[in-house]
């Protein structure tokens, strides 16, 4: 069993679903009412929860201060009204604890894979994901924040097709090539100069379907140790999961 260690912030994903019926006579707003709420652990444990239905075997390390994303939702359309983010920043990572996670070891347990899943929250700094990735082996970085030279030393790097624009400068480096993985939503992905295209499929809700793909990517390179193998397996999991409601996972007797 492929055992993977993720190194992130997370969050509380709420989903509140409830009917429109009617505007609001203070202001030209609709009036929501509540029927039904779906919580489950977002970001980084949005993708320890894939890996398992996955079947890996999974740690984390993540902030104990708790994040809520509250996104309220049309239930007869799945058209999402508004969202409310609570308590949107952390505390950054125990230099003990950061410490620690090296040569692919953490508290005596050796991981074939880290995933670090930084959504910039404040749990990870700059240094934190250069020194796990300088430490360890099969490193995979899926991060929001501007990239630098402290992500050289990555083995592979997720973003999107904004992220990697916001980027281009430093990722133009062909020293990035075979490292890079750039999402392209309904298009695929990018990767050495290679597009992916992905099967088209009627979407009911896109929220964690980047979660989705990292942990497929990981979970197929594992097994694979090749990297076009893996994206394809990513993407598989990701058009099963964009049919879902909220943010959920995908399991082995989907694929």
């Amino acid at each position: 069993m492929n055992k993977i260690l993720v190194v992130g912030d997370s969050c509380t994903d709420i989903f509140i679903y409830g009917d429109i019926n009617r505007l609001s006579p203070e202001a030209p707003v609709p009036v929501f009412n509540p029927i039904k709420k779906v919580k489950n652990g977002g970001m980084s444990k949005n993708v320890v929860a894939n890996l398992k239905s996955l079947g890996c075997e999974v740690d984390i390390i993540t902030n104990i201060d708790e994040i809520r994303k509250k996104r309220y939702v049309h239930i007869d359309t799945n058209q999402m009204i508004v969202r409310v983010d609570e308590d949107d920043r952390c505390e950054q990572i125990d230099e003990a604890l950061r410490m620690n996670i090296c040569n692919n070891r953490y508290q005596g347990k050796d991981y074939d894979a880290i995933i670090i899943s930084d959504y910039c929250k404040g749990f990870l700094e700059e240094d934190d994901i250069q020194f796990i990735c300088e430490n360890n082996d099969n490193v995979f970085v899926d991060t929001k924040k501007k990239l630098g030279k402290w992500i050289e030393f990555a083995n592979f790097i997720k973003i999107n097709e904004l992220e990697y624009k916001k980027n281009h400068e430093l990722l133009s480096d062909k020293g990035f090539e075979k490292k890079l993985i750039v999402t392209l939503g309904s298009k695929g992905c990018r990767w050495n100069g290679n597009e992916f295209s992905v099967e088209e499929v009627p979407v009911k809700d896109v929220s964690g379907a980047g979660d989705t793909f990292l942990a497929g990517l990981v979970r197929g390179y594992l097994d694979t140790n090749n990297i076009e193998e893996a994206i394809k397996f990513a993407q598989k999991c990701t058009t099963i999961v964009v049919q879902k409601h909220g943010v959920a996972t995908v399991g082995l007797k989907e694929l």
